[in-house]
C-alpha cells in the first residue's frame, strides 16, 4: 500500500484495478469449484465475510465506531445490502444450476452495463456512440452464452435460472460502486463497514445449519485456500482495490476491470478446476470481453505513452459526513 501511495492517484486506480481482476479470476474459478464439491452458497459466504470481517474489525474500532467510519450507519446498511451476503447467495448460488463461463462472463457484463448507465444518469458524463457500439457487441455476446432459444425450448432452464442469479449479482455489485461514489466513500472505510457488517449478520445464519460440519470436512489445504481466496483476497483485498479503482478514475473508466474477468476467469478454471469451455462460450467471451472494452472507453494512450486520466475523475478521499 505505500508503494501504491507513491504513484500519481491515477495510476494508482490502474494497480488496484488489475489486482482485483486477478483476485476475481480465482474467486470465480474457486467459488464454482467449491459449489461441484458439495459446498453451498451459504458455507462461501462464511469463508468470506467471517474471515473478512476478523481481519478488518480492528481497524473499524479504531476508527469512528459508532458512526461506522464516518460512513453512518443508513449507508454502511445499503453498502453490506449491495456487496455483502446478498452478492455471494446470488454470484455463488447460481454455480448450482450454470457452468463456471456464464458467471464469469454474465456477471462483470451486468457490473459493466449498469456502471456506464449510471455515469451517464448519476455522474452525467457523457455517452460516446463508441460505447453504445461496445453495449451492442456485449449483449449479443451475452446472448451467445445464454442460448435463450435453448431456455425457451426448455433445455436450459436450469442454466437460465443460474443466469439470472449471476445477473443481479452482477447489478448488486454495480450499486455498491455507483453509491460508493455517489457518498465519496474512501476504499478502505467502505471495505471494513461491508467486511464487518456482513460477518455480523451471516455468523449466526451460518452457525444455525450445517454448514460447519461441511467445512469440518474439507481437506485442510483446500479450507485454507477457500478462506485465503474468498475471506482475505477476495473479501477484503479486492473490495479494497475495485474502491479505489472507482474512486481514483471514476465508476465509468473502472467498469473496463471487469471486462478482464471473465478471460482471467476461465483462465483461472482451466488452471484451478481443470472446466474447459465450450467454442460457443469461447465465441461468446470474445463478443463479450471486446463489448465490454468500448462500453468502458478506457485506455486511451497519448503519442508519448503515458495513460490519460482525466483530473476531475478523481474523488475525494474523506467520506461526507451525515
Amino acid at each position: 500500500m505505500t508503494a501504491l501511495r507513491m504513484l500519481p492517484p491515477g495510476q494508482q486506480g490502474v494497480v488496484a484495478g488489475l489486482v482485483a481482476v486477478a483476485i476475481w479470476g480465482a474467486y470465480l474459478a474457486l467459488a464454482q469449484n467449491g459449489v461441484a464439491g458439495g459446498l453451498t452458497a451459504s458455507d462461501l459466504a462464511a469463508a468470506r465475510y467471517i474471515p473478512a470481517g476478523l481481519v478488518m474489525l480492528p481497524w473499524l474500532l479504531r476508527h469512528q465506531p459508532r458512526q461506522l467510519a464516518g460512513i453512518g450507519w443508513r449507508r454502511s446498511a445499503a453498502l453490506t445490502l449491495f456487496a455483502g451476503p446478498l452478492f455471494i447467495l446470488l454470484g455463488v448460488g447460481g454455480y448450482a444450476f450454470a457452468p463456471l463461463s456464464h458467471g464469469a462472463v454474465l456477471q462483470p457484463a451486468a457490473v459493466t452495463l449498469v456502471t456506464v448507465a449510471a455515469a451517464a444518469l448519476v455522474f452525467h458524463e457523457r455517452l460516446q456512440p463508441v460505447r453504445l457500439v461496445g453495449i451492442a457487441i456485449l449483449f449479443a455476446g451475452m446472448m451467445v452464452i445464454a442460448d435463450p432459444a435453448a431456455v425457451i425450448a426448455g433445455v436450459s432452464g436450469q442454466a437460465a435460472l443460474g443466469d439470472g442469479m449471476f445477473l443481479a449479482a452482477g447489478l448488486c455489485w454495480a450499486g455498491f460502486a455507483t453509491v460508493s461514489r455517489l457518498w465519496r466513500v474512501p476504499p478502505l472505510a467502505g471495505t471494513a463497514v461491508v467486511a464487518v457488517l456482513s460477518a455480523v449478520i451471516w455468523t449466526p445464519v451460518f452457525l444455525s445449519g450445517d454448514g460447519v460440519a461441511r467445512l469440518a470436512e474439507l481437506p485442510l489445504s483446500t479450507l485454507l485456500l477457500q478462506i485465503g481466496v474468498q475471506g482475505i483476497l477476495s473479501g477484503v483485498v479486492a473490495v479494497l482495490a475495485f474502491s479505489t479503482a472507482v474512486a481514483r478514475l471514476g465508476p465509468a473508466r473502472a467498469a473496463v476491470f471487469p471486462a478482464l474477468v471473465p478471460a482471467s476467469a476461465i483462465v483461472m478454471g482451466f488452471v484451478l478446476v481443470g472446466e474447459v469451455p465450450t467454442e460457443r462460450d469461447i465465441t461468446g467471451l470474445a463478443l463479450v470481453s471486446l463489448g465490454l472494452l468500448l462500453p468502458a472507453g478506457w485506455g486511451r494512450l497519448s503519442l508519448g505513452g503515458r495513460l490519460l486520466l482525466p483530473e476531475q475523475a478523481a474523488l475525494p478521499v474523506r467520506a461526507r459526513k451525515r
